[in-house]
């Protein structure tokens, strides 16, 4: 009760923060990076270096109440297929502009429902992506996969062009929590398609559930962790559900009435950690858990974590090239992100131009606040003789920034020699004191409960 008494008095129970996937985060990118700058960046990579890929495809089948992606409904191949054509028609514009002997680190296919993709046009993606940038030692390849959009045809498909990672969205096993968010998928489908996924020799698993759902309670998620611990998934991502409808108007259809509170949020999340900590998951960064023998997990002690638009990652590539609608890119110049729209993002790629309307290019303090901020989602501390041997910052500034830190969050926030800690008791803060290092306006956009 002491603790949950400094979190309110800090005001975690009333925040709301970005997720800090990136920095700046998406609202402040602007129109000063279209197709130009997208194209420099791209013909800037050396040769011979390695750098990752995410594919976007935004159809679904169903369209879920809680999801804030950008996605659009059909009930035909048909879109899927014309979007599909213009994916390759981009993959021929980033082959002619790439430097010879580029590899992949990662490949990721998202969305949207990527298995909504018809066998033979996994197959003609996938082959047209690795004649572009062909995988590199220990490369990963991951699709998204929907256990109610997947069948034997495609997850063989799926498996024979080099998938050799699966992520499943699970959200929430509960039949009546499921019916409110609009996303109905028994245990059993779940169940059946994890074993499809093995059967076919892919290893590791990723799930994605979520905390605060309407109705959720800790009997619930409890529930729901022990089922999705008898499917062994490699990794967990446990993220908070975030009730933005002003962004995605679907979650209208989410009677607000029926969520958590942020204190039962915090309930929720914790109740949920202490059932894959108790079953032998590391904890990685703020909502991921991963098996010691797990990528994540071997980062984080190796002291290698990284974030991006996916979560937490492994991924050591300094370059994440983003293809299809509304994806965005990352270079060590700045983010590039394409139009929303399939009908614009078609339009460009048909004329010659890439589709790139926005973004943001890096100033120094954003390589040094980006880092700063990194380090803390990732291992909950700031390395002073990083920043200071890294960036330009001197220690006499970067003592003041933590101590404007300590100002705020009193003892949440630890300043030693070695620099800035966050102790077990100040986790749930980090979001926020993220945000004591976030140069931006926040008002600019709304953004998700700090817990």
């Amino acid at each position: 009760m002491e603790q949950e008494s400094q979190l309110t008095r800090l005001g975690l129970f009333d925040a709301r923060v970005p997720r800090y996937t990136s920095y700046p985060t998406a609202p402040h990118f602007s129109e000063a990076v279209g197709p130009a700058q997208f194209s420099d960046w791209i013909e800037a990579i050396p040769a011979g270096s390695a750098i990752s890929l995410y594919m976007h495809v935004p159809f679904c089948r169903r369209l879920c109440w809680f999801c804030a992606c950008r996605t659009q409904g059909t009930q035909s191949d048909n879109p899927v297929r014309a979007y599909a054509e213009v994916l390759l028609a981009e993959l021929k514009m980033l082959k002619d502009r790439l430097a010879p002997g580029v590899t992949l680190s990662r490949l990721h296919w998202g969305g949207g429902t990527p298995t909504m993709l018809p066998p033979d046009m996994m197959r003609r993606l996938a082959d047209a992506v690795f004649e572009v940038v062909p995988m590199g030692e220990g490369a990963e390849f991951s699709v998204e996969i929907d256990p109610m959009e997947c069948d034997a045809a495609r997850l063989d498909a799926l498996a024979q062009s080099g998938m050799n990672r699966a992520s499943i969205g699970v959200q929430d096993f509960d039949p009546e929590i499921q019916q409110i968010i609009g996303r109905e998928q028994s245990y059993e489908d779940t169940k059946r398609a994890v074993e499809m996924i093995r059967e076919r020799g892919i290893t590791s698993l990723n799930a994605d559930i979520l905390y605060g759902l309407p109705n959720q309670t800790n009997a619930r998620i409890s529930e729901t962790v022990q089922k999705l611990l008898s499917l062994s998934p490699d990794r967990v991502a446990l993220y908070g559900y975030a009730h933005v409808p002003w962004m995605a108007r679907r979650q209208t259809m989410i009677p607000t009435d029926q969520l958590p509170t942020p204190q039962q949020r915090l309930g929720l999340y914790d109740t949920a950690r202490k059932l894959f900590v108790w079953d032998g998951y590391d904890e990685i960064g703020i909502d991921h858990f991963a098996r010691p023998h797990d990528g994540l997990s071997v980062a984080l002690k190796a002291g290698k974590l990284k974030r991006n638009f996916q979560g937490y990652t492994d991924d050591q590539a300094p370059v994440l090239v983003g293809l299809g609608a509304s994806s965005v890119s990352k270079f060590p110049q700045g983010f590039a992100q394409h139009v929303s729209g399939t009908s614009d993002y078609t339009r460009a790629v048909r004329d010659g131009r890439f589709p790139t309307h926005r973004g943001h290019v890096f100033t120094a303090e954003d390589k040094l606040r980006s880092r700063m901020i990194e380090q803390l989602m990732c291992e909950f501390r700031i390395d002073a003789a990083e920043m200071v041997q890294s960036f330009d910052v001197t220690p006499t500034r970067l003592a003041q920034m933590f101590d404007d830190a300590a100002k705020v969050f009193g003892d949440m926030v630890e300043i030693t020699p070695e620099g800035l800690y966050v102790p077990e008791k100040g986790r749930p803060l980090t979001r926020m004191i993220a945000r004591i290092f976030d140069a931006y306006d926040l008002s600019k956009a709304g953004h998700s409960s700090a817990i």
